[in-house]
This record gives structure tokens, C-alpha cells and sequence, in this order.
């Protein structure tokens, strides 16, 4: 077994970048151009087959905003739970759709595919470009059939009194109202949008660590793009477990 990946027991799919939202927090910048969608069919099949080699504890879809494309998130869910993956996340902003009808197909969906746990970002990020009321639909649909969580980006710190975090403290208690918690969330890194919109919030002295970098020489998670690109290999064109196997850092 390749020493690099021996200890991989994650996989985390990006379902597309395209996005419902604009925020100036946002670490992949301003989304321009990003209507590609990951390729369901190839995906299931690179879960199968992690699934076959590793013992993988957790998957993860996201985005951009994954529920754009809400077959494809429902198809590789349906596979993780099939193959055994005993934790099967989904991060969303929940904006996807204004039809209620449309919404509740959704979330009785997500139910059905096996997703059992959603972190839903809300915050004042978000909420200057996606309405609060369907994000709430969502939420109060969603929450009969999956476990759901608020998951914020806080600026500077979670305990940081900025003007942003007071807006996200407020956003946050209207969904403790509907009986829905609030996860950790993560603080907002300086990349994309953010240090486009945000810098006077970063001391320019300071050497920012970004948390969601793995460590080359000992992957833990395996990261799919929606066009396929992988490890500095392709599942669209190889086998993942090939990809892996010739992974050098």
C-alpha cells in the first residue's frame, strides 16, 4: 500500500462551485465561470471502490452550493450508506429553490439517500446575498428526517465583536427559535473573497495557516472536484485506486 495514503478514511466531494450566494468571506473568490457539475455516476463508483480498499469513516459533499445539483448529492449518499460509511455530511446554504413543493422534495430526498448529518451556513456572510425565509424552509423540512446544525463563518474569532458577528449571533437565534443548534462553524481565512474584501481584518504580519490543507505525506482525505481531478490524477479518466496508489508528494 502506497506509505502517502495508507491512513485515508475520508472522502470529500465537491458536487459543483457554481453558487447561489456572493459572500466576501468566501476562500474560492467570486465563483465567475463555475457551472460545472461533478459527474454522479463516476463518483458513486469512486465510492464503492474507496470504500472496497479503505476504511472510511466519513464523506462529505459540498460545494459552491451542492444542492444546485441535489440527484448527483442524493446518488453518492445513497452509495456511502450501501457501502457502510457510517458518517455522510452535507454542507449547505440551503438556498437552492423558492418553491416550497420544490423544497420539501428536496429534503425528504436528501432523507431517503441516507444523509445523516447537514451543516447549514448561515451567518451575516451568507445573508447579504441569500433571502433567510427559503433557507428556513429548508431547515424546518430537513430537520424531521436528518440531523441538522448551523455551521457559521465567524470573522477574526467566534468571540470577536465586529459588526459581522453580531449580525451572524442574530441570524443564529432565529434558528435556536426552530430548535436547531449551532455547530463549531470555522473562522474566515484570508484567500478568495476574503482577503479581497476583508484584509483590514487580518493583521498582514501574521502567518495564516490554512486549516483545510491535508498534510502531503499522510493523506487522510481524498478530495474530488467536480471535474475529476484528484490526488494530480483524474477519476473521470483512471481508477481512483490507481490514482492513489501512484501519489507521490
Amino acid at each position: 500500500m502506497n506509505p502517502y495514503t495508507k491512513n485515508i478514511n475520508r472522502i470529500e466531494l465537491v458536487i459543483t462551485y457554481a453558487c447561489t450566494g456572493r459572500c466576501k468571506h468566501c476562500s474560492e473568490g467570486d465563483h465567475a465561470m463555475c457551472g460545472e457539475s461533478i459527474d454522479a455516476d463516476i463518483a458513486a463508483k469512486a465510492v464503492y471502490r474507496l470504500a472496497e480498499e479503505y476504511k472510511i469513516k466519513s464523506l462529505m459533499t459540498f460545494g459552491g452550493e451542492p444542492l444546485l445539483y441535489p440527484e448527483a448529492v442524493c446518488k453518492i449518499h445513497s452509495t456511502a450508506k450501501a457501502v457502510g460509511i457510517l458518517k455522510r455530511q452535507l454542507i449547505t446554504n440551503g438556498f437552492f429553490s423558492t418553491d416550497r413543493k420544490r423544497i420539501a422534495e428536496v429534503a425528504e430526498n436528501l432523507a431517503k439517500s441516507g444523509v445523516n448529518d447537514i451543516l447549514l451556513s448561515v451567518d451575516a456572510f451568507h445573508q447579504e446575498t441569500i433571502p433567510l425565509e427559503p433557507v428556513k424552509v429548508f431547515a424546518q423540512e430537513v430537520k424531521a428526517g436528518v440531523s441538522i446544525r448551523t455551521s457559521p463563518a465567524w470573522l477574526v474569532s467566534k468571540t470577536d465583536d465586529n459588526s459581522y458577528n453580531q449580525k451572524t449571533r442574530e441570524v443564529l437565534n432565529e434558528f435556536r427559535q426552530m430548535g436547531i443548534s449551532e455547530a463549531d462553524g470555522n473562522v474566515v481565512f484570508p484567500s478568495g473573497n476574503a482577503l479581497k474584501y476583508l484584509s483590514e481584518y487580518f493583521d498582514p504580519n501574521v502567518v495564516f495557516e490554512n486549516p483545510y490543507e491535508e498534510d502531503p505525506n499522510d493523506i487522510r482525505a481524498i478530495s474530488i472536484e467536480p471535474d475529476g481531478r484528484v490526488l494530480g490524477g483524474n477519476a473521470y479518466v483512471d481508477d481512483i485506486c490507481e490514482i492513489i496508489n501512484k501519489y507521490k508528494p
